[in-house]
């Protein structure tokens, strides 16, 4: 019962994380664009 939450709860926190990560990801690839061709 227990392994089975965790399970479920790891599955969750691993999708919000990836789903969070694209918008940074995004950002960190606009912003060292743009400071490589600033400098």
């Amino acid at each position: 019962m227990l392994r089975a939450i965790a399970d479920v709860l790891r599955a969750i926190g691993s999708t919000i994380a990836s789903v969070v990560a694209l918008p940074f990801k995004a950002l960190a690839r606009l912003f060292g664009g743009a400071s490589k061709s600033g400098k």
